[in-house]
């Protein structure tokens, strides 16, 4: 069975090449990265024929956008999750360490939530979808779509900067009690606030800092990098510490700690936490 969904470009003011233009104009897929890889996989249609996100649109054409509901299944792994929270539409789990989110290999955290999460029984029920990123070494709460719909929706959230995350860090070295910093990570503007909740003499460290941190906005790695920038590199972080200052063996000290967000189906209001794991509570105890 297929789903489509179609749309007539109205008349634009100048011609736009279809990566700039389609973006958000099926429900299914909310973003200009999920069209891009739509286009490529030759879900697109352009007046009956496979679109490009090289052509050019000005007006009265029609778009369609074709879905197999006959999905390849992925590989499943039994690697036992904590499920945080779980309805019909949506999932929040508690990422561990040392796994991927997702990708080509069979490793991944999405190829264990068939093994955790409870199907759905809403029509448009799928393969449960991570709609975030959490690095290979971070832990915490990652969010999951189990329907079309709510993944949709839970994509287009975040798009508009509608999800609250708040991380936890431990940071090396004497800091301020709070600030925000605002940097170019990856050409593009990117905020992120921190607050000071605990600091601790260490021999090795001169000082250990909790440090709560709230992105403004999702550049990757943007909080390593924000940290690192202040001259406070996360501990354990092997990309961005200082040399002579990286602990090995322990693990990035990088906790997504909360998200926060309206359900899209209930309106509720939303406050997922995922508790603090045992590393950071042997050095804040």
């Amino acid at each position: 069975m297929q789903q489509k969904e179609s749309h007539i470009v109205p008349v634009l003011d100048e011609p736009k090449r279809l990566s700039d233009y389609a973006g958000g104009i099926f429900r299914a897929i909310p973003s200009r990265k999920g069209m891009k890889k739509a286009m490529d996989k030759g879900l697109v249609l352009l007046n009956g024929k496979l679109a490009s996100t090289a052509d050019l649109v000005s007006g009265g054409e029609c778009l369609e956008l074709v879905l197999d509901d006959t999905e390849k299944q992925r590989p499943t792994i039994e690697l036992e999750l904590t499920v945080l929270y779980e309805d019909e539409h949506l999932a929040v789990i508690n990422k561990p360490a040392g796994i991927e989110v997702s990708g080509n290999r069979k490793w991944t955290v999405e190829n264990a939530l068939l093994h955790n999460l409870k199907p759905s029984t809403e029509a448009d029920a799928t393969q449960a979808e991570a709609i975030h990123r959490l690095d290979y070494p971070t832990t915490g709460a990652l969010l999951v779509g189990k329907t079309r719909t709510a993944i949709a929706a839970l994509n287009s959230l975040f798009a508009q900067r509608q999800v609250a995350k708040v991380y936890v860090a431990v940071t090396i070295g004497k800091m301020t009690d709070a600030g925000t910093i605002e940097t170019l990570v990856d050409g593009k503007l990117s905020e992120s606030d921190y607050l000071v909740l605990n600091s601790v003499a260490s021999e090795r460290f001169s000082v250990l800092n909790l440090v709560q941190l709230t992105p403004k906005t999702g550049r990757r790695h943007q909080l390593r990098k924000h940290m690192a920038e202040l001259g406070h590199p996360i501990l354990g972080d092997k990309d961005y510490g200082t040399e002579g200052l990286i602990l090995n063996g322990k693990g990035l000290y990088l906790h997504s700690m909360s998200l926060s967000f309206v359900h899209p189906f209930t309106q509720q209001n939303l406050t997922v936490e995922a508790p603090l794991p045992k590393k950071f509570k042997k050095l804040f105890p």
